[in-house]
């Protein structure tokens, strides 16, 4: 049934320092879907290293993106990050990514509704905040970009995760709730059309 899928969020570090657990979750139930699992946790180095791909292809992927970001704002990659291997750098970027969602408490979360993992990146917006349009979660709430978090040395801040597709958000759900309880209710006004 399209209006029981579900996906997994995570209000990420910056998203819980500035204050947006409500908003996320204000933003998600009212366009109809309903969280029907939630916690909010301090994950170990570990446990966020398991959440991303570790795998070559992924990491080289990260890296080049990495030297096109150099590239487009003209930043020297071998200055600045003592390479130009897009290997070497993308276990760098993964890096950075790995200490930005230590670096504070999140929450997770398991969405469902019709056709919600679409509509929650929908409502989240581009993974990149300055690209995020206004109305969305990214877009009212970052003006992060890779140009800056590269230079800084550390991972774009863009407030929230969203499962990109269901065999991802299968994946995540059973990684991050394992045996914890999926709730099944009925909203008022939603559930009984």
């Amino acid at each position: 049934m399209p209006n029981k899928e579900r996906t997994y969020v995570m209000i990420k570090p910056d998203g819980v320092r500035k204050g947006l657990i409500g908003e996320v979750i204000k933003r998600f139930e009212q366009r109809d879907l309903k969280i029907v699992a939630i916690e909010m946790f301090e994950p170990t180095r570990e446990l966020i290293d398991g959440h991303y791909p570790s795998d070559e292809k992924w990491i080289r992927r990260v890296g080049q993106k990495t030297l096109s970001t150099y590239e487009k704002y003209g930043f020297d990659a071998m200055k600045e990050l003592g390479t130009e291997d897009e290997l070497e750098i993308g276990q760098k970027v993964r890096g950075w990514l790995l200490d930005f969602m230590v670096s504070a408490p999140m929450v997770r979360m398991v969405v469902q509704g019709t056709h919600a993992i679409d509509m929650v990146r929908k409502i989240a917006g581009e993974t990149m905040p300055y690209l995020a349009d206004m109305g969305t979660i990214r877009g009212d709430y970052s003006n992060d970009s890779p140009a800056l978090a590269n230079k800084e040395k550390r991972a774009v801040m863009n407030i929230v995760h969203a499962s990109e597709t269901p065999e991802e958000a299968e994946h995540e759900i059973k990684y991050w709730f394992g045996d914890k309880p999926i709730f099944d209710y009925s909203r008022f006004g939603v559930d009984d059309k």
